[in-house]
């Protein structure tokens, strides 16, 4: 297991966040704010996925009602997301709010903060203080001429250092860029400075296709670090793919449990339609829980010995398949029968597994 950073703890409805607790997935809805059905059938999307937070934003006092009447139906996490106006802040925590996201650069006057913060403390929810590189105060763009590193970071740490004036400690912290490297950097030095826990992720970082990558590359190599206590992929369009995301890398880390099918890139000698079959694989054991490994190689030439340690592999042949079960043949079968004699092998060891 990773070393993980030492940070407090803090608890958003029932779902605790640092202080050595699991690596926690959320997301944000991009459903309409004043659409409570689709915000409601996209938050039980979101949670059959594996998401465990959901964030939804709260532009304005309608956005806020119907916030209120989302979390009567819905017993998921939810976090309301601010900007501007305090009031919005202050109707969330009254309609049940588990956590509230706010710049305080953006709330207005420290009177505003000090009210979301009382009110917050009321009701005994934390709050995450979001510092992203768009909207970095003028003074520290200025003092480090843009919005690097040291400024993120600055800007953070001052707004820890308000809470604290403001007798609150419920807190968690965010710093994103849409730059790679420029979040990796502030996380490092945030983390260095401070016991607060991290929110990491990468901002606006693309498609599905390009963001996926931006996001391993920056979540991954923070939490390799044993920084970061919850995470957001921010892809742009359906936020459940991100949780599929997420979850691939909490495992490629050991941070994380559940099924993991691995796939050969193929050569000359593949006479199987390897990338179909695995990713009907990925479709078929999407469900589960229980930590399996599926390897799908496309030859007998190396399959077996290259995967030798997954739990349920095979092997292809010429238009056949070799299935072998941690490294020995098990049966030899059609191509056309790969799938559903996978799903067999796989139950079994599902129920084996509890």
């Amino acid at each position: 297991m990773l070393p993980r950073k030492k940070t407090r703890r803090i608890t958003v409805k029932n779902v605790p966040i640092g202080d050595n607790a699991p690596v926690v997935i959320q997301s944000m809805s991009n459903a309409s704010p004043y659409d409570k059905d689709k915000l409601l059938a996209q938050i039980n999307q979101l949670k059959l996925a594996g998401c465990k937070i959901v964030r939804l934003t709260v532009p304005d006092e309608e956005a806020a009602a119907v916030f209120a009447q989302v979390r009567k139906e819905t017993n998921m996490p939810l976090v309301a997301d601010i900007h501007f106006n305090y009031k919005c802040a202050l109707a969330a925590i009254d309609a049940g709010a588990d956590k509230i996201r706010i710049n305080p650069g953006n709330i207005g006057s420290e009177d505003r903060v000090k009210a979301v913060v009382d009110a917050a403390k009321a009701s005994k929810i934390p709050i995450r203080i979001g510092v992203n590189s768009g909207s970095l105060e003028k003074n520290l763009l200025e003092k480090f001429g843009g919005p690097t590193p040291e400024a993120l970071t600055a800007s953070a740490l001052g707004y820890i250092n308000l809470m604290e004036k403001l007798g609150f400690g419920d807190i968690i912290l965010s710093i994103k860029a849409s730059d790679v490297l420029t979040t990796i950097k502030a996380c490092r030095l945030l983390s260095e400075k401070t016991d607060v826990p991290q929110h990491i992720g990468i901002t606006e970082s693309g498609t599905v296709r390009t963001g996926s990558i931006r996001s391993a590359v920056g979540i991954g190599t923070l939490l390799a670090e044993g920084i970061g206590d919850t995470i957001r992929v921010s892809l742009a369009g359906d936020p459940v793919r991100e949780i599929y995301v997420a979850k691939e890398i909490l495992k490629s880390l050991d941070l994380d449990s559940g099924p993991v099918v691995i796939a050969c890139p193929t050569c000359g000698r593949t006479s199987i339609d390897v990338e179909e079959l695995a990713t009907r694989v990925e479709e078929l054991v999407a469900g589960i829980t229980a930590s399996i490994k599926i390897a799908v190689m496309g030859c007998v030439v190396n399959g077996p010995g290259e995967a030798k340690d997954a739990d349920i592999g095979v092997a292809g042949g010429k238009h056949e398949g070799l299935v072998f079960v941690k490294g020995q043949q098990a049966i030899k079968v059609p191509e056309s029968e790969l799938l559903p004699t996978l799903k067999k092998y796989i139950d079994n060891l599902v129920k084996q597994l509890g």
